[in-house]
């Protein structure tokens, strides 16, 4: 399950970098006031580098971490 949540997170950080780059370049959202959009999207922008950042550990954690919990299939041989 863990494997999924930080698949799905990467997927979400994408998201956000394009909902970031949509606020600050839209033209069609011309009756919000340019400086709205432009906060909103730069904190867009900010949010996905730091679900980025726990996506990039949750994947190195789950994909790649030496510590596996005890309920795993390997460890009842």
């Amino acid at each position: 399950m863990d494997q999924i949540s930080a698949i799905f997170g990467i997927f979400m950080t994408f998201f956000y970098i394009i909902v970031g780059i949509f606020f600050i370049y839209a033209k069609s959202l011309y009756y919000i006031d340019s400086l709205i959009r432009n906060i909103v999207g730069i904190s867009f922008l900010i949010f996905s580098l730091y679900r980025g950042y726990v996506s990039y550990l949750k994947i190195k954690e789950a994909f790649f971490g030496k510590g596996r919990r005890n309920n795993e299939r390997e460890d009842y041989f």
